[in-house]
């Protein structure tokens, strides 16, 4: 994976018609936790054997440039902050629902990792019983990525599609359920409103915790706000008192890539600015 990586970079600068000599600071985006302490990513659990020691290492080697490994939702943020959304939030989050589910917390324009990189992992928050229970992560049963991002990933999207009686050709993806959503189908509403809700408890955690003015809501799931944030909003009405204004992403599949562009030009200008401060 490491040495792909690299080759898709290489060939990316290659096609923008830039000498790999040119790029200062390469941002690799990555699912799980980006440990400051041990240069290690944890719990990527979509990617087996990506947690190994040396990963950072490997990445340095291969690219030859000034390196930063961050999470997804993290650099989602930071795109929302940047070009999105976020413009101007003094603290927001930005709410990740896709194959996982976790945040990334803007504070002053400044990224909010936590003591070890694990700021926002909200997706091992418990929740049991499950609000209409039902799919993966259900109570008694063991959770592969943590009990609410069992609830409320794209694979519990599907399992309560089925559930509640979606034919499977109907219901191979999350995206296939939204789409049935978006055409009427009323069964595939049930299921919106179902994980609607149970994103209100995500929410309603963030805005305990961190009393954020904003929570934007991404990732591939997440995306689909026009059809989740009315439920979303009725079940938080009747959750908390606690309620942050929740809007779609508007960044959509580019805030990760724009999330990283923001904060390798940050890392250049310092690598520039350092070096005519010591010239």
């Amino acid at each position: 994976m490491v040495r792909e990586a690299a080759r898709l970079a290489r060939s990316v600068a290659a096609e923008a018609g830039l000498a790999w000599s040119q790029v200062v600071h390469t941002v690799v985006g990555s699912p799980g936790v980006t440990d400051p302490g041990t240069h290690r990513v944890r719990y990527a659990v979509n990617l087996p054997g990506w947690g190994r020691s040396g990963l950072f290492d490997r990445l340095h080697a291969e690219l030859d440039t000034g390196l930063d490994v961050m999470n997804d939702a993290n650099l989602a943020a930071l795109g929302e902050y940047a070009l999105g959304a976020g413009q101007g939030s003094r603290l927001f989050a930005y709410l990740w629902v896709g194959t996982g589910l976790g945040a990334g917390v803007v504070a002053d324009g400044r990224l909010f990792r936590g003591g070890h990189g694990a700021a926002g992992e909200i997706g091992y928050l418990p929740m049991f019983p499950l609000p209409e229970d039902s799919g993966p992560g259900a109570a008694g049963t063991p959770a592969r990525g943590g009990p609410m991002e069992d609830a409320v990933s794209a694979d519990a999207v599907v399992a309560l599609a089925r559930s509640l009686g979606m034919p499977e050709a109907s219901a191979r993806t999350a995206k296939d359920v939204f789409a049935a959503a978006r055409a009427g189908d009323t069964t595939a509403l049930r299921v919106v409103e179902r994980e609607g809700a149970r994103l209100a408890h995500a929410v309603a955690a963030l805005a305990a915790v961190l009393d954020p003015e904003l929570v934007v809501l991404g990732g591939g799931v997440g995306r689909n706000g026009d059809l989740l944030l009315g439920p979303l909003q009725a079940c938080l009405a009747d959750l908390t008192p606690l309620r942050p204004r929740v809007v779609g992403s508007a960044l959509g599949a580019d805030a990760v890539l724009l999330g990283a562009v923001a904060r390798a030009a940050e890392a250049a200008r310092e690598q520039v600015f350092d070096t005519r401060r010591d010239a």
